[in-house]
């Protein structure tokens, strides 16, 4: 009888334990700030367009959500919504899915002509090495 009676203190004690973690945890994630770019509607019309992009270029390669992000090690979720166009997926997801689908050297076409820096290098313009300290 001690026997049980001790194991159901060590259960009580590790629900009260995992009630506390769990409340703990729930804290954490209720205080992190959310770091979603807020972006115009021509820009999330611009990134709905890429996601578009990736989901036609997956389907082409006859490749599902799972087998995708298995291979770029991400969920399906975040699959889902770089596809959206959602403008939280971090840059580093986004170079894992190109890789899939073999688009990594896309991502060297980004800036590779850059008519208006040209210019301004050409004018010989002066640019500011940073912006000015807020006060």
């Amino acid at each position: 009888m001690e026997h049980n009676a001790q194991s159901k203190i060590i259960d009580d004690n590790n629900i009260q334990f995992n009630k506390q973690k769990k409340l703990y945890l729930y804290y954490i994630i209720d205080i992190m700030p959310n770091n979603t770019a807020i972006l115009f509607p021509k820009d999330q019309r611009l990134l709905q367009g890429f996601g578009e992009n990736l989901k036609l270029a997956r389907l082409r390669r006859k490749l599902s959500s799972e087998q995708v992000a298995e291979r770029a090690g991400v969920t399906r979720a975040t699959l889902t919504k770089m596809e959206q166009g959602h403008p939280g997926v971090g840059i580093g997801h986004v170079l894992n899915v190109l890789k899939v689908l073999n688009f990594e050297n896309e991502l060297l076409n980004v800036a590779k002509d850059d008519v208006l820096g040209r210019k301004l290098q050409d004018l010989g313009l002066a640019t500011p090495k940073r912006a000015p300290k807020r006060s």
